[in-house]
């Protein structure tokens, strides 16, 4: 054992020698709610200086940059989404480019009447709800954003993502006390569930609540009218591809964005729209850097196995194949692909299963349409109202 990994081992030692009983002896996990909410309200108090509170992100980036690679291989082996690889990448950029204590900029106003100084005040204690898809991602991002502005957030993982979730919790807590700041600046409970959750966007003093996650969990939070919420809920990006884009460039970042961590990431691109005139050449493009274009009979064959009720009126994704590899998901289905695939691709008309229903896999439908509008309309009806996302490649700044 090195030098460095030893004085690692002791300054941890001291550290837990400093802050005895934390979170149950697991740092910010509590038996329950009640705990965790006590926690993070004593917490927040303590981390009125901005000075403090830089210290704590930085040691948040730094240590999130140590265990990008253990928080990816936990997360991939516990839900079985995605790919290891791009979730150190999500981690690393989570860890270096969060925002942090330097966008909260006070104002000052002079004029006539004196002098106004404005400040952001902090919201106290935030309730986070995180996915199953982008978990300690999602955990580290929050703390930062919201540490920084002088809050302490009680998390709720979503119970399928639960051990990397409260790993990624100990890790912020560790960062903060080493930093000098709070243990239980950031805290979840040992046994998180919806019900859990619930009682969370209820809890009294928590004025905020941020909600990443399905349709059930951001109604059930919409549905608490008294606080102020941020959500990010569903959605189904269309990419439109116009007459007078880069084909190359669009075909890289088609396959580069929507295969990426196996498309869990709700801003993926979910459906191309591409202009008839272009398309053969955008086809082309997509299969020289890892798209597969698969046939109607192999399509049906993968929607047979990942939509439960296919065929039928309302067919739902199985979320056994949600995040899954590409060639993993075309063998079940009953053929093979190349093993280095990065997304499965069939053509199809606008009413594609595959175009009107968020997979949030490496499987996509490709429209075509007569020109820039109609394609634009398309990807506008395809997005189905969510407002979440949607992109164009395109030259045509009026287009």
């Amino acid at each position: 054992m090195d030098q460095q990994a030893i004085e690692t081992i002791v300054r941890r030692v001291i550290e837990e020698l400093n802050h005895p009983g934390a979170g149950s002896g697991k740092r910010g996990i509590y038996s329950s709610l009640d705990d965790a909410v006590a926690a993070a309200t004593m917490a927040q108090k303590k981390i009125h200086s901005i000075a403090l509170r830089e210290r704590i992100i930085e040691e948040i980036r730094a240590i999130t940059r140590e265990h990008a690679r253990e928080l990816s291989e936990m997360a991939v082996r516990e839900t079985g989404f995605g790919r290891v690889e791009d979730k150190v990448r999500k981690h690393l950029l989570v860890a270096n480019k969060t925002p942090g204590p330097e966008v909260v900029v006070p104002m000052v106003m002079s004029g006539d009447y004196g002098l106004s100084l404005m400040e952001n005040a902090a919201w106290g204690v935030i309730a986070s709800v995180t996915p199953s898809t982008n978990p300690s991602a999602t955990v580290v991002n929050n703390s930062i954003s919201m540490i920084a502005a002088g809050n302490a957030v009680v998390f709720a993982p979503h119970p399928a993502a639960k051990a990397v979730s409260q790993r990624a919790v100990q890790l912020v807590n560790e960062a903060s006390v080493r930093a000098g700041g709070p243990d239980g600046i950031v805290t979840t409970v040992a046994d998180p569930n919806l019900d859990n959750a619930r009682k969370l966007f209820v809890f009294p003093g928590i004025n905020l609540l941020v909600v990443t996650g399905g349709d059930a969990v951001v109604e059930a939070a919409r549905s608490v009218t008294d606080k102020r919420l941020i959500a990010a809920g569903p959605g189904n990006p269309p990419v439109v591809v116009d007459d007078t884009a880069n084909i190359e460039r669009a075909a890289i970042s088609i396959v580069q964005g929507a295969s990426f961590d196996n498309n869990i990431i709700c801003a993926d691109e979910k459906e191309i729209v591409v202009v008839e005139s272009v398309a053969d050449a955008l086809k082309a493009a997509l299969q020289r850097h890892g798209a597969v274009f698969i046939n109607d009979q192999q399509a049906d064959a993968v929607a047979r196995l990942v939509l439960k009720g296919y065929p039928g009126d309302s067919p739902s994704v199985a979320s056994q194949w949600v995040g899954r590899d590409a060639a993993v998901i075309a063998r079940a289905a009953g053929f093979e692909v190349p093993a280095e695939t990065r997304l499965l691709i069939v053509e199809g008309e606008r009413d594609h299963v595959f175009a009107v229903t968020e997979l949030m896999m490496p499987v996509l439908a490709m429209i075509r349409a007569r020109n820039a509008d109609e394609a634009i309309t398309v990807g506008v009806a395809l997005e189905m109202g969510n407002r979440h996302t949607a992109a164009m490649h395109s030259r045509n700044i009026d287009n």
